[in-house]
């Protein structure tokens, strides 16, 4: 027998599913894991369904069968008229038949993966029709797994994945084939740090203690698989053959703890990131912010984890384009903060090389940019509408009165404690009807029942 999956795989589909199915799994690596395909089967594809998977998997494809053990590297097929959960890695089939009511599917599945396999548990919603999958998709959120749907606008069949992704619980919305590439990061991610012998794991906390002790910066609520790969990178560029020396290393070494923490906050932006995110905040938010505006009141906004600057930049740019006319006079603060001092530093002087030109359209390169050489710099009229300042958003008290926060790829590295005491303190710096931006891997499942959804794709509330 193959051994017991580090991962369960479930993947929920009705109409036109069988297509995704294939693309994806033309793209599934042998990685230790199982798949579970729950799908809403008519009689007539019974005998189909396994040999058409098998022709696109690398894998073996067969039907589950009751009392069935799931074993690793291998993709099972609910049968067409069954209900199907698991428990003790077993498959456990009922009839139908014997259900009144709507036949839930996914959602029975789901709900019976969460429980027996907790955090190694990922649902996927394919396409199909009704909304099979959205109690499941929560449920396996809840015990700590992850949930994925595709992308919504770009199938023929959209319920299922659209009802999915309202819950606010969704991970990720991708394409399917290019679902794989990130379940096999995620698992990768979450199996490297199980394997961390102990060792590993006090001078983990040894570290971020430190850390802690000596600079104003404070990592132990990050997730720790993110942190520990950065810091064993450092440990081997010292020559450092356990986490144990490289310890030592920093407790004489004020320098190499500032480099280190320069590792941690490594950040990757660009302007008008996620071109079509920032065109909704053109057409739809900022229009709406700027006309409930009081007379005389200014427009303020909150750039957190702003980086090198570039987002609250595009901000400006935005608000320069609207503020016309009778608009012209409204005061713009741009409040735009980080806790990695160098990356202000480079944000105040406004200069960018020549890449900008691949995300600025020409005609904002000539209006809002001075070419400098090789380099960019932004205009006086756009650099006095940001105000940089360093500011740690777990320790320090938030910006209030916000008419919009912005805080995007910034959560997905904190544990969900610590998201949730982030997103609490985001709501707090919010005007009632203010607005919230986040990243698209980021879900505000703590405070949902206080926002009202713009746009799911682009995490906008």
């Amino acid at each position: 027998m193959s051994p017991k999956p580090h991962h369960i795989i479930a993947l929920g589909a009705s109409a036109g599913g069988l297509e995704e199915l294939n693309l994806f799994f033309d793209c599934t690596p042998l990685d230790s894991v199982s798949y579970v395909i729950v799908q809403h089967l008519s009689p007539d594809f019974k005998s189909r369904m396994v040999e058409i998977i098998a022709r696109h998997s690398k894998l073996e494809v067969k039907e589950a069968g009751n009392e069935m053990p799931v074993e690793s590297n291998k993709v099972y097929v609910i049968p067409h008229d069954k209900f199907m959960t698991i428990s003790d890695n077993k498959f456990h089939l009922t009839d139908k038949d014997k259900v009144k009511g709507p036949h839930l599917t996914v959602d029975t599945f789901f709900n019976s993966l969460a429980a027996d396999s907790g955090k190694k548990a990922i649902g996927i919603i394919l396409s199909g029709m009704g909304a099979d999958g959205s109690i499941g998709v929560k449920a396996i959120k809840k015990a700590g797994g992850m949930v994925i749907a595709r992308d919504p606008e770009t199938t023929e069949f959209p319920s299922m994945p659209s009802n999915a992704i309202k819950t606010g619980v969704i991970d990720f919305i991708l394409e399917p084939e290019l679902i794989p590439d990130t379940i096999e990061d995620y698992v990768k991610q979450t199996e490297e740090f199980a394997a961390q012998n102990e060792e590993d794991k006090k001078a983990f906390t040894s570290i971020t203690d430190l850390i802690k002790e000596q600079s104003p910066l404070d990592f132990s609520g990050y997730k720790q698989a993110t942190i520990l790969r950065r810091i064993k990178r450092r440990a081997e560029y010292n020559n450092c053959k356990t986490l144990n020396n490289y310890f030592d290393l920093l407790k004489t070494n004020p320098e190499e703890i500032e480099v280190l923490c320069k590792e941690f906050l490594i950040s990757v932006t660009s302007f008008f990131r996620d071109n079509e995110a920032f065109k909704l905040l053109e057409t739809d938010v900022l229009p709406d912010i700027i006309k409930r505006l009081h007379p005389g009141e200014e427009l303020k906004m909150w750039i957190a984890g702003c980086a090198t600057g570039e987002e609250a930049y595009s901000m400006a740019i935005l608000l320069c384009e609207q503020l016309t006319g009778d608009a012209k006079d409204i005061v713009v603060k741009i409040f735009a903060t980080d806790i990695d001092n160098a990356a202000l530093v480079h944000a105040g002087k406004g200069i960018y090389n020549a890449d900008i030109t691949k995300h600025i359209s020409p005609e904002r390169i000539e209006k809002h940019f001075i070419k400098e050489g090789d380099n960019y710099r932004v205009t006086a009229e756009l650099r006095k509408l940001v105000i940089f300042a360093k500011h740690d958003i777990i320790k320090n008290p938030p910006y209030c009165n916000m008419q919009l926060v912005s805080c995007r790829n910034l959560l997905i590295y904190m544990t969900p404690a610590l998201q949730k005491k982030v997103f609490l303190m985001l709501q707090f710096g919010l005007k009632v009807n203010g607005y919230l931006f986040l990243g698209s891997s980021e879900n505000p499942l703590p405070i949902i029942q206080n926002l009202e959804t713009v746009n799911e794709k682009w995490k906008i509330y």
